[in-house]
């Protein structure tokens, strides 16, 4: 029997993608766990792989296509010994729900099975308390947590079939995600002369994201300088031990940044109805411009690493960021984010959280200030911080006793190296 292949959710925000382009032509042999399309997702170009074995029958979306829902079907494989036939014959495919591979075992249970009029089962031939199915059926069912008991069987002899399992499994409700629909505003007689860049599945995501961000998280707004002199001396100091490395500013903000949620875990946290969560790991995202729109990879454990391991994490994780090539776990999570525009000259400005996160740290450019000390009036090269705070999560001294962590550890980068 043809088995339908569907838009698959490839990250937790997924609603929609693109189906880039197609690995596999139609007539192709497909192997299990063979790449057969590159699907464009929210954050970004992923390597889309076969789950069955078979033949390519027909590509019902062609390669380019923007917009497909997810569970939509994009094409159709031809089980062994079938042909294109196969395809016209079969039923209508029935969209299922569709997880990352790691969460399938979270599914709703299937609903009880049927009883029938003597009190036995409703379901698939058996032969005793022997259920029959075919092996790929079985394989799904496990993974789906659907009773085979309680499913019917339409192939030969109550045979129960693939299609029979997924059945089952698209009789489980699942939540359909509600998108307002916002009427587009009339055109002027005297709007200038434009161009229309179509947005890409990232750039759509982003504004829906930020849009959301900003109208639901009560954001405040806590700002700080330091002095960045001793820092860039250590830092010219430490370039010029080793070729191996060559350190940034940003790499000496990460790690302050990770020893300050060290010292004050009560800012590594994000908002939940029932319950704050405290995260246990220090893992940051550090925001990362790209052509498509702005995408966070992750420096995990940021706090067991050193300055030159952070500084060669992020140019990979920025280099495979602009290329598309990131993969989920590089940027999907994260409890603590930074954005530095100071390589851009921008003196200070407040970033919007990225949610669930409870914090963001917008780093300005460092420039020479006039600064007063010990009295005297004197020059100092001068960074100014602005850290953007869910409310519900971090209250305002706990945002101000991170700061603080953070400007001491900046102004004593020796400290950083303990």
């Amino acid at each position: 029997m043809s088995v339908p292949i569907l838009m698959p959710a490839l990250s937790p925000t997924m609603i929609e993608g693109t189906v880039a382009r197609w690995l596999k032509a139609e007539g192709d042999a497909v192997k299990s766990g063979e790449a057969i399309c590159e699907i464009e997702t929210d954050k970004a170009t992923m390597e889309f792989e076969a789950v069955d074995e078979g033949v390519l029958g027909k590509i019902l979306v062609a390669g380019g296509t923007s917009g497909v829902a997810v569970n939509t079907p994009i094409a159709v494989l031809l089980e062994e010994g079938e042909d294109a036939s196969a395809i016209s014959a079969a039923p209508a495919p029935t969209p299922t729900p569709t997880l990352p591979r790691q969460s399938r075992g979270r599914e709703s249970p299937p609903p009880p099975p049927a009883q029938g009029v003597g009190g036995g089962r409703e379901g698939g031939s058996t032969a005793g308390d022997r259920v029959f199915a075919s092996p790929l059926a079985r394989r799904i069912a496990r993974d789906g947590k659907v009773d085979l008991a309680a499913v019917r069987g339409s192939g030969p002899h109550g045979r129960i079939t693939r299609a029979d399992v997924e059945a089952a499994m698209a009789a489980v409700p699942a939540p359909v995600p509600v998108v307002p629909v916002v009427a587009p505003a009339a055109a002027s007689p005297f709007e200038p002369a434009f161009e229309e860049l179509p947005n890409s599945t990232m750039r759509k995501v982003i504004a829906r994201r930020l849009t959301e961000a900003k109208s639901t998280i009560p954001h405040f707004y806590l700002s700080i300088d330091c002095e960045l002199d001793a820092l860039l001396k250590v830092r010219t100091e430490l370039n010029g031990r080793s070729d191996a490395y060559k350190l940034s500013v940003n790499d000496f903000v990460v790690r302050a940044v990770a020893l300050a949620l060290k010292k004050v875990p009560a800012a590594n946290a994000s908002w939940g109805e029932d319950a704050i969560k405290r995260y246990t790991d220090i893992d940051i995202s550090v925001a990362v411009a790209t052509p498509n729109g702005l995408i966070t990879p992750i420096v995990h454990h940021a706090d067991r690493k050193g300055l030159a391991d952070i500084s060669g994490e992020m140019k990979s994780l920025a280099a495979k960021a602009r290329d598309n090539k990131l993969k989920p776990e590089e940027f999907q999570g994260g409890g603590f984010t930074i954005s530095n525009l100071g390589m851009f000259g921008i003196k200070e400005f407040a970033a919007i959280i990225n949610p669930p996160q409870g914090c963001i740290l917008a780093v300005g450019a460092g420039e020479q200030r006039p600064v007063v000390k010990n009295g005297a009036l004197a020059v100092a090269t001068v960074m100014t911080c602005t850290l953007s705070v869910d409310h519900r999560v971090v209250d305002g001294a706990v945002g101000a006793e991170f700061l603080a962590a953070f400007k001491k550890l900046i102004e004593d980068p020796l400290a950083m190296l303990l």
